[in-house]
């Protein structure tokens, strides 16, 4: 069997993976393993993209374990925002401006940046950039991207979801992206997306 490192250790990304992947890979006789289970030491998010994000989380999951390895980096745009949080979107809410750290606190920080913003100026969108390296010195990294357009609501809603999900409306739904089913949400989100590209031209 074929062993892959997904360079991730968040356990929603994990969770969504495991339910894209499972079926596809059990067929193609290839394990993926998150990089938590082979102690893998996180990359520093030092670039200025998601692509350069996702090839720094790939090359050193190749680095660490001698694995091929599957990364993402992934994040909300917010137009109002001019992009923002963007890239640092996980870590969007710092401990020292007085939201402290986690969904929650990235999530009232959104709300407290949008107050005054009207809900016709309130789209933004998901991003997510998927990347392939088949050793740390692969030249040709595979990309895959998609990208999931909605707007920010003005409170929380469901109860499912990780992240910025509770404030994303999805408008084709009619509900926030924490509303919808996980089967749902893989059909129409950017992970789900881009993880659709990869398995339809993906070269192992």
């Amino acid at each position: 069997m074929s062993k892959i490192v997904l360079a991730s250790g968040n356990a929603g990304k994990l969770r969504e993976f495991s339910a894209l992947f499972d079926t596809h890979f059990a067929e193609q006789n290839i394990e993926l393993i998150p990089q938590t289970q082979l102690n893998v030491i996180e990359a520093e998010e030092t670039g200025l993209s998601f692509v350069e994000n996702a090839i720094l989380k790939a090359r050193n999951a190749c680095a660490a374990t001698g694995l091929p390895a599957l990364a993402d980096d992934s994040g909300l745009e917010v137009d109002a925002l001019q992009g923002a949080p963007g890239i640092y979107s996980a870590r969007y809410a710092a401990a020292d401006d007085g939201f402290g750290q986690g969904d929650s606190a990235n999530n009232a920080k959104l709300l407290a940046a949008l107050k005054d913003v009207p809900e016709a100026q309130r789209t933004a969108r998901f991003q997510c950039v998927l990347v392939y390296m088949r050793h740390a010195a692969d030249p040709t990294p595979q990309v895959f991207q998609g990208s999931w357009e909605g707007r920010i609501l003005t409170a929380p809603e469901g109860h499912d979801g990780f992240g910025y999900d509770p404030l994303f409306f999805v408008p084709g739904e009619g509900c926030a992206s924490a509303s919808l089913s996980k089967e749902r949400k893989n059909q129409l989100s950017h992970r789900g997306q881009a993880i659709q590209q990869l398995l339809a031209r993906w070269h192992v």
